[in-house]
Protein backbone atom coordinates (compact mmCIF):
# COMPACT_ATOMS: atom_id res chain seq x y z
CA UNK A 1 0.00 0.00 0.00
CA UNK A 2 0.81 3.55 -0.98
CA UNK A 3 0.72 5.33 2.64
CA UNK A 4 -0.31 9.05 2.14
CA UNK A 5 -2.72 9.16 5.51
CA UNK A 6 0.33 10.75 7.65
CA UNK A 7 4.26 11.40 7.78
CA UNK A 8 4.29 10.03 11.24
CA UNK A 9 3.73 7.10 9.20
CA UNK A 10 7.33 6.26 7.86
CA UNK A 11 9.63 3.86 9.21
CA UNK A 12 13.25 3.74 10.18
CA UNK A 13 15.89 3.51 7.18
CA UNK A 14 18.54 1.26 7.70
CA UNK A 15 20.98 3.80 8.51
CA UNK A 16 18.48 5.10 11.08
CA UNK A 17 18.19 1.47 12.28
CA UNK A 18 22.21 1.11 13.11
CA UNK A 19 22.34 4.92 14.60
CA UNK A 20 19.41 3.38 17.13
CA UNK A 21 21.51 -0.16 17.63
CA UNK A 22 24.79 1.80 18.33
CA UNK A 23 23.40 4.77 20.62
CA UNK A 24 25.20 4.89 23.93
CA UNK A 25 22.17 4.72 27.15
CA UNK A 26 21.53 5.62 30.49
CA UNK A 27 18.64 6.86 32.95
CA UNK A 28 17.16 9.89 31.80
CA UNK A 29 15.30 11.17 34.56
CA UNK A 30 18.81 10.82 36.24
CA UNK A 31 20.02 13.09 33.42
CA UNK A 32 22.04 9.58 32.81
CA UNK A 33 21.57 9.52 29.01
CA UNK A 34 24.20 10.16 26.56
CA UNK A 35 22.20 9.86 23.67
CA UNK A 36 19.09 12.08 25.06
CA UNK A 37 21.59 14.73 26.42
CA UNK A 38 23.63 15.07 22.92
CA UNK A 39 19.99 15.17 21.41
CA UNK A 40 19.00 17.97 23.30
CA UNK A 41 22.27 19.65 22.96
CA UNK A 42 21.89 19.39 19.03
CA UNK A 43 18.65 20.53 19.04
CA UNK A 44 18.64 23.74 21.17
CA UNK A 45 22.35 25.31 19.47
CA UNK A 46 20.29 24.45 15.57
CA UNK A 47 17.99 27.07 17.29
CA UNK A 48 20.35 29.24 19.34
CA UNK A 49 18.31 28.27 22.07
CA UNK A 50 19.40 27.57 26.10
CA UNK A 51 18.18 24.02 26.40
CA UNK A 52 16.00 21.17 25.38
CA UNK A 53 13.87 18.13 26.69
CA UNK A 54 12.59 15.16 24.43
CA UNK A 55 9.69 13.83 25.11
CA UNK A 56 7.52 11.03 23.90
CA UNK A 57 5.13 13.36 21.12
CA UNK A 58 4.38 16.29 19.91
CA UNK A 59 0.88 16.63 21.98
CA UNK A 60 2.89 16.50 25.24
CA UNK A 61 5.57 19.13 24.49
CA UNK A 62 2.73 21.59 23.45
CA UNK A 63 0.78 20.57 26.40
CA UNK A 64 4.00 20.87 29.12
CA UNK A 65 4.71 24.45 27.28
CA UNK A 66 1.41 25.88 27.40
CA UNK A 67 1.10 24.82 31.03
CA UNK A 68 4.46 26.46 31.95
CA UNK A 69 3.72 29.58 29.86
CA UNK A 70 -0.01 29.76 32.16
CA UNK A 71 -1.90 29.48 34.87
CA UNK A 72 -5.22 28.59 35.79
CA UNK A 73 -7.65 30.89 34.56
CA UNK A 74 -5.63 32.31 32.22
CA UNK A 75 -6.16 32.09 28.20
CA UNK A 76 -4.16 31.15 25.47
CA UNK A 77 -5.03 32.81 21.87
CA UNK A 78 -4.58 30.43 18.73
CA UNK A 79 -6.27 29.81 15.48
CA UNK A 80 -9.20 27.70 15.46
CA UNK A 81 -7.53 24.99 13.12
CA UNK A 82 -4.65 24.91 15.51
CA UNK A 83 -3.37 21.30 16.41
CA UNK A 84 -3.15 22.66 20.22
CA UNK A 85 -7.42 23.27 20.02
CA UNK A 86 -8.50 20.45 17.68
CA UNK A 87 -6.45 17.09 18.40
CA UNK A 88 -4.85 16.95 22.02
CA UNK A 89 -7.67 15.92 23.52
CA UNK A 90 -8.77 19.17 25.24
CA UNK A 91 -5.17 19.37 27.21
CA UNK A 92 -5.47 23.14 27.25
CA UNK A 93 -8.23 22.55 29.67
CA UNK A 94 -7.34 19.46 31.50
CA UNK A 95 -3.51 20.05 31.80
CA UNK A 96 -3.05 23.83 32.24
CA UNK A 97 -6.70 24.86 32.82
CA UNK A 98 -6.48 27.38 30.83
CA UNK A 99 -9.20 28.77 28.37
CA UNK A 100 -8.81 29.25 24.66
CA UNK A 101 -9.70 32.45 22.18
CA UNK A 102 -10.07 31.07 18.74
CA UNK A 103 -9.63 33.48 16.10
CA UNK A 104 -10.73 32.86 12.14
CA UNK A 105 -7.26 33.30 10.67
CA UNK A 106 -6.26 32.12 6.64
CA UNK A 107 -5.87 28.47 6.81
CA UNK A 108 -3.95 28.43 9.78
CA UNK A 109 -2.22 31.73 9.97
CA UNK A 110 -3.37 34.77 12.17
CA UNK A 111 -2.11 37.93 11.74
CA UNK A 112 -0.85 41.22 14.15
CA UNK A 113 -3.83 42.86 14.52
CA UNK A 114 -6.05 39.53 15.47
CA UNK A 115 -3.96 39.45 18.50
CA UNK A 116 -4.39 42.76 19.38
CA UNK A 117 -7.99 42.59 18.97
CA UNK A 118 -7.93 39.18 21.27
CA UNK A 119 -6.33 40.26 24.26
CA UNK A 120 -8.44 41.17 27.18
CA UNK A 121 -8.37 44.14 29.04
CA UNK A 122 -7.16 44.12 32.40
CA UNK A 123 -10.82 43.27 33.82
CA UNK A 124 -11.56 41.15 36.61
CA UNK A 125 -14.46 39.71 34.81
CA UNK A 126 -11.88 38.45 31.94
CA UNK A 127 -9.37 35.54 32.04
CA UNK A 128 -5.62 37.38 31.83
CA UNK A 129 -4.17 36.62 28.28
CA UNK A 130 -0.77 35.01 28.82
CA UNK A 131 -0.37 33.19 25.65
CA UNK A 132 -0.09 33.24 21.82
CA UNK A 133 0.31 29.96 20.17
CA UNK A 134 1.40 29.62 16.33
CA UNK A 135 1.46 26.25 14.26
CA UNK A 136 4.33 26.61 11.43
CA UNK A 137 3.17 24.62 9.03
CA UNK A 138 -0.81 24.52 9.29
CA UNK A 139 -1.71 21.09 9.43
CA UNK A 140 -5.57 22.18 8.38
CA UNK A 141 -4.01 24.68 6.15
CA UNK A 142 -3.13 22.45 3.95
CA UNK A 143 0.55 22.78 5.18
CA UNK A 144 0.41 26.17 5.40
CA UNK A 145 3.71 28.46 5.82
CA UNK A 146 3.58 32.12 7.75
CA UNK A 147 6.00 34.63 6.09
CA UNK A 148 8.25 35.62 9.02
CA UNK A 149 7.46 38.90 9.21
CA UNK A 150 4.32 38.30 10.12
CA UNK A 151 5.79 36.28 12.72
CA UNK A 152 8.05 39.17 14.20
CA UNK A 153 5.04 41.53 14.13
CA UNK A 154 3.30 39.01 16.11
CA UNK A 155 6.06 38.79 18.27
CA UNK A 156 6.06 42.45 18.75
CA UNK A 157 2.67 42.70 20.27
CA UNK A 158 3.34 39.92 22.30
CA UNK A 159 6.26 41.55 24.15
CA UNK A 160 4.05 45.23 24.07
CA UNK A 161 1.28 43.42 26.04
CA UNK A 162 3.55 40.72 28.39
CA UNK A 163 2.04 38.08 26.38
CA UNK A 164 5.18 34.47 26.14
CA UNK A 165 4.85 33.51 22.05
CA UNK A 166 5.00 29.41 21.65
CA UNK A 167 5.64 27.89 18.27
CA UNK A 168 3.96 24.23 17.61
CA UNK A 169 6.53 23.51 14.93
CA UNK A 170 5.78 20.02 14.16
CA UNK A 171 6.14 20.50 10.85
CA UNK A 172 8.52 23.91 10.99
CA UNK A 173 11.72 21.59 9.31
CA UNK A 174 9.39 21.64 6.21
CA UNK A 175 8.27 25.48 6.38
CA UNK A 176 12.17 26.44 6.74
CA UNK A 177 12.77 24.84 4.01
CA UNK A 178 10.01 25.68 1.59
CA UNK A 179 10.71 29.38 2.81
CA UNK A 180 14.28 29.50 2.59
CA UNK A 181 14.85 30.39 6.29
CA UNK A 182 17.08 29.09 9.32
CA UNK A 183 16.36 27.25 12.54
CA UNK A 184 18.15 30.47 14.18
CA UNK A 185 15.48 33.00 13.26
CA UNK A 186 12.85 30.83 14.84
CA UNK A 187 14.85 30.59 17.78
CA UNK A 188 14.81 34.33 18.37
CA UNK A 189 11.50 35.18 17.95
CA UNK A 190 10.16 32.58 20.33
CA UNK A 191 9.86 31.64 23.89
CA UNK A 192 9.47 28.22 23.24
CA UNK A 193 9.38 26.11 20.39
CA UNK A 194 7.88 22.25 19.87
CA UNK A 195 9.69 20.03 17.15
CA UNK A 196 8.45 16.63 16.03
CA UNK A 197 10.91 14.53 15.05
CA UNK A 198 8.32 11.89 13.54
CA UNK A 199 6.82 13.06 11.27
CA UNK A 200 8.86 14.94 7.93
CA UNK A 201 12.05 13.76 9.85
CA UNK A 202 11.09 9.99 9.76
CA UNK A 203 11.79 8.93 13.33
CA UNK A 204 9.72 6.38 15.54
CA UNK A 205 9.23 8.15 18.35
CA UNK A 206 9.63 11.58 19.70
CA UNK A 207 9.45 15.72 20.04
CA UNK A 208 11.57 17.91 21.50
CA UNK A 209 10.64 21.56 23.29
CA UNK A 210 13.03 24.15 23.15
CA UNK A 211 13.45 27.66 25.48
CA UNK A 212 15.64 29.55 28.12
CA UNK A 213 17.12 27.47 30.76
CA UNK A 214 14.62 28.39 33.20
CA UNK A 215 12.02 27.69 31.29
CA UNK A 216 13.36 24.16 30.21
CA UNK A 217 14.27 23.48 34.24
CA UNK A 218 10.43 24.03 34.30
CA UNK A 219 9.12 22.29 32.03
CA UNK A 220 11.46 18.61 32.76
CA UNK A 221 9.21 18.66 36.40
CA UNK A 222 5.91 19.39 34.47
CA UNK A 223 7.09 16.37 31.81
CA UNK A 224 7.21 14.85 35.59
CA UNK A 225 4.08 15.32 36.38
CA UNK A 226 2.30 13.91 32.97
CA UNK A 227 4.14 10.86 33.38
CA UNK A 228 6.83 11.57 30.70
CA UNK A 229 9.81 11.21 32.26
CA UNK A 230 11.61 8.32 30.25
CA UNK A 231 14.58 5.99 31.54
CA UNK A 232 16.98 4.10 28.67
CA UNK A 233 15.57 5.80 25.76
CA UNK A 234 18.57 6.84 24.07
CA UNK A 235 17.83 4.22 21.46
CA UNK A 236 15.06 6.65 19.83
CA UNK A 237 17.11 9.80 20.63
CA UNK A 238 19.83 8.48 18.57
CA UNK A 239 17.14 8.22 15.44
CA UNK A 240 16.45 11.99 16.08
CA UNK A 241 20.20 12.85 16.02
CA UNK A 242 20.02 11.34 12.72
CA UNK A 243 17.21 12.53 11.64
CA UNK A 244 18.55 16.10 12.15
CA UNK A 245 22.07 15.67 10.37
CA UNK A 246 20.50 13.69 7.01
CA UNK A 247 16.42 14.32 6.71
CA UNK A 248 15.98 18.04 6.36
CA UNK A 249 17.34 18.87 3.66
CA UNK A 250 15.36 16.06 1.96
CA UNK A 251 11.76 17.75 2.18
CA UNK A 252 12.32 19.41 -0.39
CA UNK A 253 11.47 15.92 -2.30
CA UNK A 254 8.34 16.07 -0.52
CA UNK A 255 6.99 18.98 -1.44
CA UNK A 256 7.85 18.45 -5.30
CA UNK A 257 6.03 15.42 -5.27
CA UNK A 258 2.77 17.48 -3.54
CA UNK A 259 3.08 19.34 -5.81
CA UNK A 260 2.68 16.85 -8.68
CA UNK A 261 -0.39 15.27 -7.11
CA UNK A 262 -1.68 18.34 -7.07
CA UNK A 263 -0.96 18.94 -10.99
CA UNK A 264 -2.86 15.55 -11.18
CA UNK A 265 -6.15 16.61 -9.04
CA UNK A 266 -6.63 19.89 -11.47
CA UNK A 267 -7.25 17.83 -14.35
CA UNK A 268 -10.29 16.12 -12.32
CA UNK A 269 -13.86 17.02 -13.11
CA UNK A 270 -14.48 15.28 -8.96
CA UNK A 271 -11.64 17.68 -7.55
CA UNK A 272 -13.04 21.11 -6.42
CA UNK A 273 -10.99 23.39 -4.22
CA UNK A 274 -6.74 22.46 -3.50
CA UNK A 275 -5.83 24.70 -0.98
CA UNK A 276 -2.74 26.38 -1.86
CA UNK A 277 0.32 23.71 -1.91
CA UNK A 278 3.26 24.78 -0.19
CA UNK A 279 4.65 21.63 1.79
CA UNK A 280 3.95 18.35 1.99
CA UNK A 281 0.40 18.30 2.33
CA UNK A 282 -2.28 18.23 -0.23
CA UNK A 283 -5.96 18.56 1.14
CA UNK A 284 -8.66 18.91 -1.62
CA UNK A 285 -12.34 19.42 -1.84
CA UNK A 286 -14.60 16.15 -3.59
CA UNK A 287 -17.43 17.06 -5.51
CA UNK A 288 -19.58 15.77 -7.87
CA UNK A 289 -19.67 11.93 -8.67
CA UNK A 290 -18.20 11.08 -5.34
CA UNK A 291 -17.92 11.97 -1.52
CA UNK A 292 -14.52 12.40 0.55
CA UNK A 293 -15.05 8.95 2.14
CA UNK A 294 -16.47 7.55 -1.03
CA UNK A 295 -12.92 8.29 -3.34
CA UNK A 296 -11.03 7.25 0.23
CA UNK A 297 -12.21 3.73 -0.15
CA UNK A 298 -12.02 3.60 -3.93
CA UNK A 299 -8.23 4.44 -3.36
CA UNK A 300 -7.69 1.91 -0.78
CA UNK A 301 -8.89 -0.60 -2.98
CA UNK A 302 -6.74 0.65 -5.51
CA UNK A 303 -3.26 0.12 -3.13
CA UNK A 304 -3.37 4.34 -1.87
CA UNK A 305 -4.56 4.96 1.70
CA UNK A 306 -5.49 8.51 2.09
CA UNK A 307 -7.83 10.11 4.45
CA UNK A 308 -11.11 11.72 4.38
CA UNK A 309 -10.44 14.60 6.62
CA UNK A 310 -14.50 15.53 6.48
CA UNK A 311 -17.42 14.62 4.56
CA UNK A 312 -16.52 16.47 1.48
CA UNK A 313 -12.15 16.74 1.51
CA UNK A 314 -9.15 14.34 1.70
CA UNK A 315 -5.93 14.93 2.89
CA UNK A 316 -2.43 13.77 1.27
CA UNK A 317 0.56 14.40 3.02
CA UNK A 318 4.17 13.00 1.09
CA UNK A 319 6.68 11.86 3.41
CA UNK A 320 10.45 10.10 2.94
CA UNK A 321 8.44 6.46 2.56
CA UNK A 322 6.94 8.01 -0.55
CA UNK A 323 9.13 7.18 -3.94
CA UNK A 324 8.84 8.86 -6.94
CA UNK A 325 7.61 5.43 -8.48
CA UNK A 326 4.93 5.85 -6.09
CA UNK A 327 3.96 9.03 -6.66
CA UNK A 328 3.92 8.26 -10.34
CA UNK A 329 1.46 5.39 -9.86
CA UNK A 330 -0.36 7.49 -7.91
CA UNK A 331 -0.41 10.34 -10.61
CA UNK A 332 -1.69 7.74 -12.97
CA UNK A 333 -4.25 6.35 -10.70
CA UNK A 334 -6.00 9.56 -10.22
CA UNK A 335 -6.17 10.55 -13.72
CA UNK A 336 -7.73 6.89 -14.49
CA UNK A 337 -10.61 7.61 -12.02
Amino acid sequence: MIDFRSDTVTKPSPEMLQAMMEAPIGDDVFGEDPSINALESLSAKLFGMEAAVFCPSGTMTNQIAIKCHTHPGDEVICDKLSHVYLYEGGGIAANSGASVRLLNGDRGRINAEMVVEAINPLDIHKPLSTLVSLENTGNRGGGSCYEFNDIQLIKNVCLNNNLKLHLDGARIFNAIVAKNETCIQYGEVFDSISICLSKGLGTPVGSVLLGNKAFIAKARRVRKLFGGGMRQAGFLAAAGIYALENNINRLADDHHHAKLIEAALLKKDFVGTILPVETNIVIFEVKGRFTAPELATILKEKGILAIAISPTQIRFVLHLDITPSNVQQTIDTILNL
